[in-house]
């Protein structure tokens, strides 16, 4: 839980910078979080937790 949240709030604050300095439209953010949310109600739920999972395991175990 922890990690998702986590992950979450990283997510967050990248699309809000990115929307800050004009890199990102306020209609193509709108559209990167519903397709986020909707993405998260399919099967491919477990593939990108999976994946996201993997991928924070890899960065702890290089920062050792």
């Amino acid at each position: 839980m922890a990690l998702t949240l986590s992950l979450v709030v990283l997510f967050g604050v990248l699309l809000a910078l990115l929307l800050r300095f004009k890199a990102l439209g306020a209609g193509a953010a709108l559209i990167a979080v519903l397709f986020g949310f909707y993405l998260s109600g399919t099967g491919a739920r477990t593939t990108v937790n999976d994946l996201m999972s993997a991928v924070v395991t890899a960065v702890q175990n290089a920062g050792s």
